[in-house]
């Protein structure tokens, strides 16, 4: 046997069946990795800078006496764990079940230290050329794809997010960007939901989502269907939208659902009504400069004497009035904001609304 190397095409290729191993260090990978990817770090953080110091300030051949230390008692260890981690995958995968791809930052010394231990126990391993670097730059490729973009747009409260959910559940092709960034858009978007991705990371899962897209269909044509995303400024609390991509969104009809407020403002009360109220201050303090000193003091009075409905009405004036600036602040010449008419947050019906758009 003899470790493979392989494009970052055929590797993500593979990639759909077999486990991949990222031995590059923890905190590497705490920062961000190839989605789906299993943490298998042939150093920990303080190894890796020592071998690496090692590597700078003394010789190659060093760093690799060095990085031999680390390795030598981890070597059983580490092959009994990607057993462990083959043997999930043999339910599933329709490839030889003890498949396992390798990469590490540059495609280096790492990658192929842990390929040869795992090619000489006896698993077929493949290894990525130019490591997660090369991935990288294959993210970012990702962006300036031309994609056939249509934008969900309406007010806070218009439940946007239900829409986009009920037309993936009906086939639609939906890259959901919340979702992916772990925050739902507002000052009030991270209450209840786990730390946002760093940056990179955000970058990395938007990329593969949109590398599924272009896949050839069966019968080899790249898929031209419209991908459905939710009207989002660039920042999506600490994420910003990778500009490339957000340019084709500004770019891309808008489909702008037109709601009723009182209709919106009690689908609000109901998604944010039960959260913690110290949370919901701090979300206002959040916005004050913009919000106003006494639109600010009475939401937060509001939220003191328990009048939800009261505070967010105070906040949904706000939100649509910045929403209404920035969906008609479209560069000259592109496509126009289409307004559809609906009675209800009824993310069925309006899924619908949209479509008859399209026909």
């Amino acid at each position: 046997m003899a470790v493979k190397q392989l494009d970052i095409t055929r590797f993500l290729e593979l990639s759909k069946t077999n486990p991949v191993l990222d031995v590059r260090s923890p905190g590497e990978f705490a920062h961000a990795h190839i989605p789906g990817a299993y943490s298998l770090p042939l150093f920990t953080d303080e190894e890796r800078k020592v071998v690496g110091t090692a590597y700078k300030q003394e010789s190659r051949e060093q760093a690799i006496k060095a990085g031999l230390d680390y390795f030598g008692p981890k070597m059983r260890a580490m092959v009994e764990e990607v057993e462990r981690l083959t043997a999930t995958w043999k339910k599933t995968s329709p490839d030889d079940p003890n498949i396992v791809l390798v990469h590490c930052w540059r495609g280096g010394m790492r990658s192929a230290g842990v390929a040869w231990l795992l090619d000489l126990y006896g698993f077929t391993v493949y290894t990525l050329v130019g490591g997660y670097k090369v991935f990288r730059k294959f993210a970012i490729s990702q962006f300036e794809a031309p994609y056939s973009i249509k934008v969900v747009g309406g007010y806070t409260g218009s439940g946007k997010t239900g829409i986009l959910n009920r037309l993936s559940r009906m086939g639609r092709t939906v890259i959901d960007l919340e979702m992916l960034a772990n925050h739902k858009g507002s000052a009030f978007g991270h209450l209840d939901l786990p730390d946002q991705p760093s940056q990179e990371m955000f970058e990395n899962k938007l990329a593969m989502a949109l590398y599924q897209i272009r896949q050839p269909n069966d019968d080899g044509a790249t898929d031209k269907k419209p991908v459905w995303v939710e009207d989002e400024s660039m920042r999506i609390g600490a994420i910003m939208v990778p500009n490339a991509f957000y340019s084709q969104m500004r770019q891309s009809t808008c489909y702008f659902l037109d709601i009723p407020f009182q209709e919106r403002l009690q689908y609000i009360v109901k998604d944010y009504g039960k959260a913690d109220r110290d949370k919901l201050v701090n979300a206002i303090l959040r916005i004050q400069k913009r919000l106003g000193g006494l639109e600010t003091k009475t939401a937060i009075n509001c939220i003191v004497e328990k009048d939800i409905e009261g505070a967010f009405a105070i906040l949904l004036k706000y939100y649509d009035k910045w929403y209404l600036k920035g969906l008609y602040n479209r560069e000259p010449g592109v496509a126009p904001v289409v307004t559809i008419s609906s009675t209800a947050v009824d993310e069925g019906l309006n899924a619908q609304l949209l479509l008859n758009q399209l026909t």
